[in-house]
């Protein structure tokens, strides 16, 4: 089984949403859809699928299909980067698949792409073809609007199709990578440089948490600046540690943690290492949760 996580720059119409996600679902042989999170305030919406590697290809070829001609990026404004109508595509591994498959996997999706759709197609990840397009922020800098320019740039050739932008569309990145939790922080003020100077100092690039992301957001909406993350590493990097530092670093702002918020789906064992730590539970084990105790064979 490998777990695929889309991201798409639509988050406000719904119709349109509707319409990509049915589409997916619809595709014949095609993965299942376990989740779809939408945000306005990003204009971006995370789909999470899961099946075999021809499951997968497959329903990315559907989604792409039926994002492209719905998204025009030329009228897209959001929070969060997109160098993409459909921004990127990471391939993960559950079970029995190598992280090197789902690389290949990777690069014989990103190929098709490129070909079906004249679309730029870039690498990351696992599936980078050289170091410093390892990491998805380098390669979207510049995002949708500068990506012209980044492409005249011989470092910045795409892996795959044309060296220059689909009109609408701009480019897309295809990879594979460990599981990823996307968890936003909001905080109870709306000036988002107090969010950035936080994110600044919990990302590792910030010299803060080894396996954490971070950007400050305004969330317009609801008048509230949020630190949005991506943890790379949740063993590693837990839940509690990330949302600990961020209570401190607001308390030197006056600004407290209103709520937070998971997008997409979350590994069980991330949710009870926050529990454990929390309610600072005392030789506590995974099988003393009821679900997990039921979904273990009967001896």
């Amino acid at each position: 089984m490998i777990e695929a996580v889309p991201n798409f720059s639509e988050g406000r119409r719904r119709e349109v949403i509707d319409e990509i996600v049915s589409a997916v679902r619809s595709t014949p042989g095609g993965a299942r859809v376990l989740d779809l999170s939408s945000d306005a305030d990003h204009n971006r919406s995370v789909l999470t699928l899961a099946g075999d590697g021809e499951q997968i290809r497959q329903s990315i070829l559907r989604l792409f299909d039926a994002a492209l001609p719905r998204i025009d990026l030329r009228q897209h404004r959001g929070e969060h980067p997109r160098l993409g109508a459909v921004d990127v595509v990471p391939f993960i591994p559950v079970s029995g698949v190598t992280m090197a498959e789902c690389a290949d996997l990777a690069r014989r999706v990103g190929r098709e792409l490129a070909e079906k759709f004249s679309l730029p197609i870039y690498l990351y990840e696992e599936a980078a073809t050289a170091e410093h397009r390892r990491n998805l922020a380098e390669v979207r800098k510049g995002e949708f609007e500068g990506l012209a320019e980044k492409l005249r740039d011989a470092r910045w050739a795409p892996d795959f199709g044309p060296g220059e932008p689909h009109p609408s569309a701009g480019a897309s990145v295809v990879g594979a990578r460990e599981f990823l939790i996307a968890f936003n922080v909001n905080l109870n003020t709306p000036r988002v440089e107090i969010a950035d100077k936080i994110a600044r100092a919990i990302r590792h690039s910030g010299g803060g948490l080894r396996y954490c992301k971070a950007m400050g957001v305004a969330l317009k909406e609801r008048g509230l600046a949020q630190v949005s993350i991506n943890m790379t590493n949740y063993r590693k990097t837990p839940l509690h540690r990330v949302v600990e530092m961020v209570k401190s670093e607001a308390a030197r702002y006056g600004v407290e943690v209103v709520g937070s918020e998971i997008v997409g789906l979350v590994p069980n064992d991330a949710l009870l290492a926050a529990a454990d730590f929390y309610l600072r539970l005392e030789a506590f084990h995974p099988s003393q949760v009821l679900e997990n105790r039921v979904a273990q064979p009967v001896e």
